[in-house]
């Protein structure tokens, strides 16, 4: 590698890199100042998660969730818990599918929760359904050491 870890700011979408070996949970973006890691889920619009999915050296895990959704809104605090555990090894984004047909027709997405992992903008693996963090954790982790 070149000695430089990619990110991608979910704020403002600057691409930042920062130098291997310094920590990743301190970073700002050099543009507009904003934490690169806050330990929460980003609400992303399609662009923007193309842009830190292609562009982020760390895997992308996405919940494609709605706001009408009951079993998305169960989910979303175990999203958030999963997003502390998984801070520094995998990225964790929300999308709202309401306003994202081209992810949800890309992906042939036709239920909702559904995870996407993603890595060098890529799918690893998804799961459709509510889970618990511990879940989360454990799914994404396997699906990235298979």
């Amino acid at each position: 590698m070149s000695g430089h870890t990619h990110f991608v700011c979910a704020e403002c979408g600057q691409k930042n890199r920062i130098a291997e070996g310094k920590p990743a949970a301190a970073a700002k973006c050099g543009a507009c100042k904003a934490p690169l890691f806050d330990g929460h889920p980003h609400d992303l619009d399609e662009a923007r998660l193309q842009r830190i999915a292609a562009g982020d050296d760390l895997p992308v895990l996405v919940d494609v969730w709605a706001p009408w959704c009951g079993p998305c809104r169960m989910m979303a605090p175990a999203f958030e818990q999963a997003a502390k555990t998984l801070a520094g090894e995998v990225r964790l984004v929300k999308v709202n599918g309401d306003n994202a047909p081209g992810l949800m027709q890309a992906y042939g997405i036709q239920g909702i929760p559904t995870m996407l992992l993603l890595k060098d903008g890529k799918l690893v693996n998804r799961v459709s359904g509510a889970m618990a963090a511990g879940q989360i954790v454990q799914w994404t982790r396997q699906s990235l050491a298979a």
